[in-house]
């Protein structure tokens, strides 16, 4: 047996990948073990080699590897595109003869999958033949490997479901019958996580907890998940889900029903939420909650549409005109997306400011298991509301101590509430007054930040004082963990939250390090220069990557142990 295992099924648009890899990722979380999967696809409709990428392993694992122990090839091209990333010892399954490919090599194992397929009822049900194939190669179960066809396929009737066990089935027989190649099996754990998720889905999950009751996006890959998902549960919890004709419209009309009372939120890319900044400073004047996903990928322009990036951590710190106090919160995990959807609400509602919530394509398309989310964290906090009678509020915007005055609810707890987006005085009219003027912004800027400030999650810290400690934000936190479970005398920071900046507990954690290494998504490392503008503290050097590829755990220890 073995400690752990990466499998790649790849080929084109349209043969299944995706239902193939979370067929697989299912069978081994059911079967107790830790899994962590990656996608990898084209933005064309149709053409190039995709590829579902899975980690499973006896023990936790939360970042992708760099090569793969074993790999299935669905169309010729995945062939070559694949053999670069094989392991020593791997072996890639492939249709030598479907593909045209005369000359076998060693690493190969031929398997006639679409013959199979079409026993099974017709050339798409390859997928799941090679689901059988990679069981057996493997030492998995083929009734575990039967039942996750069965559940990825059942919501298409009971007939599709058959076809694809039986699918399954036949690529187990041949290779049991036919093939003398295996791969040492994976030592099963006893996790006892029970859920499979991706960022986006968590995400989305976290803001219907919350109650979210209002969700408007223009699609936008890679945040199009997260309304797919509020959409998924939209009729049960009673939420209104609006496809915006653009993203202007969708974050004005975010900012118009958290006006109304309704928790709200919309989500973007980098492009759609540069079109937001003018609503998101129209949340800030109005003093109005807004809860928004920035969800990265490259740029600039189209840049990598379906690809992953952390290149507009300054872009959200700063967005919007004017000076205005926000949240930015950065999480590493789907368990920590869940959470920090909910705190979005709160923060949101409480400090009445914009709260963002910035992840990227490989945190919201990465698969992982984990316990299920407790509904009861986070529980709401809608904060300061005017509740004292059906009559005009006299002053919406009147100073206070912290920066926030009592928000009505038109209708409901007020017949009338100003919503100025001019410069305005207390009860909301239109001012030219400077000494207004410095009042306001206090409060929308210092008095709110400093609120803000008190109540920052601190960064998370492993291994304090270690001779390099590495330091990242958002989707590095899996990446980061691994390498320091790795590596001798390695440790790590990762900021779950962006902004305000915890500067006392990121100084705190850096002090007594050998070396410091930022690890981001960029070119520029954006962190390390966000880490010393905020504390003074130089980072000795950064990890960077910017391909448009997820950091692998062997390029990060890589890293760590040829004192980058």
């Amino acid at each position: 047996m073995n400690t752990e295992i990466s499998v790649r099924i790849s080929g084109e648009a349209g043969q299944g990948i995706v239902s193939a890899g979370m067929m697989l990722a299912r069978l081994y979380k059911d079967s107790g073990r830790h899994v962590f999967a990656i996608q990898d696809y084209m933005s064309r409709i149709r053409g190039g080699t995709n590829f579902f990428q899975v980690r499973a392993a006896a023990a936790p694992v939360h970042s992708p590897r760099e090569k793969c122990d074993l790999m299935i090839a669905l169309d010729k091209d995945a062939v070559e595109a694949g053999l670069p990333a094989l392991a020593a010892g791997g072996l890639l399954v492939l249709d030598r003869n479907k593909y045209g490919l005369a000359e076998p090599r060693e690493s190969w194992v031929d398997v006639p999958l679409y013959a199979l397929a079409q026993e099974a009822g017709g050339p798409i049900y390859a997928n799941s033949v090679a689901l059988g194939v990679i069981a057996a190669l493997t030492g998995e179960s083929p009734d575990n490997a039967v039942k996750a066809a069965v559940r990825e396929f059942s919501s298409k009737g009971a007939a599709a479901a058959e076809k694809n066990a039986e699918a399954v089935r036949k690529g187990f027989a041949h290779v049991s019958a036919h093939v003398k190649e295996r791969l040492p099996g994976v030592d099963a754990g006893a996790h006892g996580a029970d859920c499979l998720l991706a960022g986006n889905e968590a995400l989305a999950l976290g803001a219907v907890s919350a109650g979210c009751k209002f969700y408007t996006a223009y699609p936008m890959s890679p945040a199009t998940g997260i309304m797919n998902t509020v959409a998924d549960h939209a009729a049960r919890f009673g939420i209104i889900v609006e496809q915006a004709e653009d993203e202007i419209a969708a974050v004005n009309m975010a900012v118009g029903a958290a006006y109304a009372g309704v928790r709200a939120m919309t989500a973007s890319s980098g492009g759609g939420f540069a079109l937001m900044c003018e609503g998101l400073s129209l949340a800030a004047m109005t003093e109005t909650p807004l809860v928004l996903a920035v969800v990265m990928r490259p740029g600039p322009a189209t840049g990598f549409p379906t690809r992953t990036a952390q290149e507009d951590l300054e872009f959200v710190l700063h967005a919007g005109h004017g000076e205005f106090a926000r949240a930015v919160y950065a999480p590493g995990s789907p368990a920590e997306c869940f959470l920090a959807a909910k705190r979005a609400f709160n923060t949101a509602e409480r400090w009445q400011v914009p709260a963002l919530l910035l992840s990227d394509q490989h945190l919201a398309e990465s698969f992982t298991n984990i316990a299920a989310p407790d509904p009861a964290a986070e529980p709401p906090d809608r904060g300061r509301l005017f509740t004292s009678g059906f009559d005009a509020l006299a002053d919406r915007y009147a100073y206070s101590e912290d920066g926030v005055s009592p928000r009505p609810v038109p209708g409901r707890s007020c017949a009338l509430a100003a919503a100025d987006s001019d410069e305005h005085g207390p009860e909301g009219h239109i001012t030219e007054l400077a000494g207004v003027r410095i009042k306001m912004t206090d409060k929308r800027l210092r008095l709110k930040l400093a609120g803000l400030a008190g109540e920052v999650l601190p960064p998370t810290v492993v291994n304090a004082g270690a001779k390099t400690m590495l330091c990242g934000f958002g989707s590095t936190l899996g990446v980061m963990r691994d390498a320091c479970a790795a590596v001798k005398d390695a440790g790590f920071v990762h900021l779950p939250q962006v902004w305000p900046f915890p500067a006392a507990g990121m100084s705190a954690a850096l002090k007594g390090a050998g070396r410091v290494l930022t690890v981001e998504g960029n070119a520029t490392g954006q962190l390390a220069r966000l880490l010393r503008r905020e504390t003074g503290l130089q980072a000795d050097g950064s990890v960077l990557k910017y391909d448009g590829r997820p950091f692998t755990l062997d390029e990060v220890t890589a890293a760590l142990e040829g004192g980058h």
